[in-house]
């Protein structure tokens, strides 16, 4: 049997290793979507999301309320509107602006997901971690923070020998 180089590197591969497990969690829930028979993404619902508790929302700011790059989140919304889920106009303050809404279509598949898919998906992720020591919620939070006080090359970078 081959050692599993990542967890065995430890904070070498901290990086990869997230990834790893988002891509697992990304794919289990994509199974708990398939199973309700909902033709989306994972990836997509944290859009409909930000739409259902903020409203409108432009590409920039959806990009900044799920954590995603500008191109990444047009891709999303561009798949959105070609499944009917959201609508996209004109702001009424600046036609240069496009705001990005649910459709009647998309709201109703996140109060249906609101009451059966997104629970299930939540108790699921906390049943994997409720067997963890320390608040992990609380601990990802302070290393998204801390990357966004200093990159690790900056860090990096402070601990290089003079």
């Amino acid at each position: 049997m081959v050692d599993d180089v990542v967890r065995t590197l430890g904070f070498l591969c901290m990086g990869s290793r997230f990834r790893r497990i988002g891509e697992r969690l990304q794919a289990d829930t994509q199974q708990i979507i398939e199973e309700y028979g909902i033709a989306i993404q994972a990836a997509q619902y944290p859009f409909l999301a930000a739409l259902d508790r903020a409203g409108p929302l432009t590409i920039g700011e959806l990009a900044q309320a799920v954590g995603i790059t500008q191109p990444g989140a047009t891709r999303t919304v561009s798949q959105l509107l070609e499944l009917g889920l959201v609508d996209m106009q004109a702001a009424p303050d600046d036609q240069r602006r496009r705001l990005i809404s649910l459709s009647r279509k998309g709201q109703e598949l996140v109060d249906y997901s609101k009451q059966s898919v997104w629970p299930r998906i939540s108790a699921a992720v906390a049943d994997l971690c409720g067997d963890l020591n320390g608040p992990i919620l609380a601990q990802l939070a302070a290393i998204e923070d801390g990357l966004t006080e200093a990159a690790l090359a900056r860090r990096a970078a402070k601990e290089e020998p003079t």
